[in-house]
């Protein structure tokens, strides 16, 4: 039996500037996202969280909120680039309305083409999902029988619902929106000599108040 927990970093410059908000286009988080994650980090002091393992996307936004969960837990926060949030490509570091006019049509979105690059050299919706699909198996696979805590993004918290329900990139796409810190808790467990999913938790950023 297996713990992931994904907990998605605080408020960002990115997300409110908003820029597209790749390697480039991240400037780390707003002193809000700070303070989002100094509750975090709080919280899972004063619930004595305990994890095997702790894990952090290489985009900026991701590490700094790490650092928060990593005093936490007492545990240093190993980068991972598969956890990183879609690459966006060419695009990286233009604001959204620069982004819409210099690569029309804009397919991103609730009719988007699951193919289509988000801009030349950045990744599609499918490609995105084959990336985070293959790294969050391979932190389960790694840590069976473990709690294992990666800090990350929207849009993997999103892929982990694709892989556990086995949707391909083709399906019909539903968004989650969860929280800056929020806390996914996926349980996997062998039965009948298949690998279950168990929701156990979604989008809990109670710390916030």
């Amino acid at each position: 039996m297996t713990d992931l927990y994904l907990i998605r970093h605080g408020q960002s410059k990115a997300n409110m500037t908003p820029v597209v908000g790749g390697m480039q286009g991240d400037a780390g988080l707003t002193d809000v996202g700070r303070e989002q994650a100094r509750l975090l980090e709080e919280r899972l002091r004063a619930e004595r969280f305990r994890a095997d393992a702790l894990y952090t996307s290489t985009l900026p936004r991701a590490r700094q909120t790490a650092d928060f969960v990593a005093r936490a837990l007492d545990l240093p926060a190993v980068g991972d680039d598969g956890l990183q949030e879609l690459r966006p490509g060419e695009a990286d570091g233009l604001s959204l309305t620069d982004w819409r006019a210099a690569y029309p049509p804009v397919r991103f979105g609730p009719h988007e083409d699951a193919f289509e690059p988000f801009s030349p050299g950045g990744e599609s919706w499918a490609t995105f999902l084959a990336r985070t699909g293959a790294v969050l198996s391979h932190l389960i696979t790694r840590h069976e029988g473990e709690r294992v805590v990666a800090v990350t993004h929207g849009g993997v918290v999103e892929a982990s619902f694709s892989l556990a329900l086995g949707l391909g990139a083709t399906a019909v796409r539903v968004t989650f929106a969860p929280a800056n810190t929020g806390i996914t808790h996926w349980h996997q467990h062998t039965a009948t000599g298949d690998r279950a999913w168990t929701l156990v938790g979604f989008n809990d950023a109670s710390h916030l108040g």
